[in-house]
């Protein structure tokens, strides 16, 4: 009778261990954990993934490109079966690359456009040109609402990091919208700093968007007042509003300017209900994860995931294959509608 229990757990253990062996492994290459975007980004791709089937690898890089590149290696090396890839710069990955098509592990760029690389077989993102039309709208909305009576209105620009692909899409989806209104003198560029190449934030870094908004404050605002700002991501609008709030903007008679964003961050959101921040935009990484995981499983079954777009995102050597979800504007009329009652936040989170 022992001897048939000790058999069948061997036979179970035996199973067991080829059941294991058997598990695909996704490894997940995320940027960095300064930003709570991306901590939800990896903890959804993780969950659906393994809700799916599959065995996790998620690194943080904390915008370290060789980190990053290190991570990749790694993952190519321990065999993993698909590379999931949010770029911390888009054009570093070419030579890791190779290495995975030379492994025959297929890649997907997340959320950021990997360039430069034949390499990459599909791309899972927002419609990041369509973000940036949503930013200049609320921004022009909120001038409206804020500043009536005012004409010109005063703005300054802030762009992404310049080495993220998105970038350049934010900042041309923003000045579809805002460039006929410079043209016909609605709207005035205070400091006359436009372009990419002079309003970019290295790094998407808050405090390099604080000191950038300090200079350009004592630079050229003395005895004028700015009326909107246009930022790309909540974290740089964090950074934007202190620098106002610093030289009394939200006090007294200087009326808040317009302040955009992007990522719908907690700390932002409550910024919306009190009356600072604008807007942000809200990209719901369970969708962006669930596309993802759609894709991983099409690429392991030898099927052909779901696209929607194949001629938007050419990364320099390819037009790639890829999925764009909606964006959703978020002002402080909707908060509850977009992020509490989507399930996204709970009440209790916001307050």
């Amino acid at each position: 009778m022992k001897f048939r229990t000790a058999a069948v757990a061997l036979a179970i253990g035996v199973s067991w261990l080829a059941t294991g062996a058997m598990a695909e492994t996704i490894g997940i290459a995320m940027p960095t954990k300064s930003s709570a975007r991306w901590i939800d980004d990896g903890n959804n791709m993780v969950k659906q993934l393994q809700e799916a089937g599959y065995d996790t690898d998620l690194q943080y890089a904390e915008d370290d490109i060789p980190n990053q590149l290190a991570q990749v290696e790694n993952m190519i090396t321990k065999g993993v079966n698909v590379l999931v890839i949010a770029a911390i710069d888009g054009t570093t990955l070419s030579n890791a690359l190779e290495n995975a098509a030379a492994a025959d592990i297929k890649v997907i760029a997340y959320d950021r456009l990997i360039r430069g690389s034949e390499h990459v077989d599909y791309y899972a993102t927002f419609d990041n040109f369509k973000v940036g039309v949503q930013q200049a709208s609320t921004l022009v909305d909120g001038l409206k609402e804020r500043f009536p009576d005012v004409k010109p209105w005063n703005v300054e620009l802030f762009g992404g990091s310049p080495d993220d692909n998105n970038a350049f899409f934010f900042y041309d989806g923003a000045m579809s919208v805002l460039q006929p209104l410079i043209d016909d003198g609605s709207i005035v560029i205070g400091s006359g700093q436009t372009g990419m190449e002079k309003v970019g934030t290295l790094r998407w870094d808050p405090a390099v968007a604080q000191a950038r908004m300090d200079n350009l404050l004592s630079s050229n605002y003395g005895d004028k007042q700015v009326h909107g700002v246009l930022s790309p991501y909540d974290g740089l609008s964090i950074g934007i509003l202190s620098s106002l709030k610093g030289v009394g903007y939200g006090s007294g008679d200087m009326q808040m300017p317009i302040v955009t964003g992007q990522d719908a961050e907690v700390q932002s959101v409550k910024s919306i209900e009190a009356g600072e921040q604008y807007s942000t935009i809200f990209k719901d990484t369970r969708e962006l994860a669930r596309v993802t995981v759609g894709m991983v499983d099409a690429v392991l079954k030898g099927t052909e995931p779901e696209i929607n777009d194949t001629e938007t995102y050419d990364n320099g050597v390819k037009v790639v294959p890829s999925y764009l979800l909606e964006p959703v504007p978020v002002t402080k009329a909707n908060i509850k509608e977009a992020l509490i009652d989507s399930g996204y936040y709970t009440e209790d989170q916001l307050k």
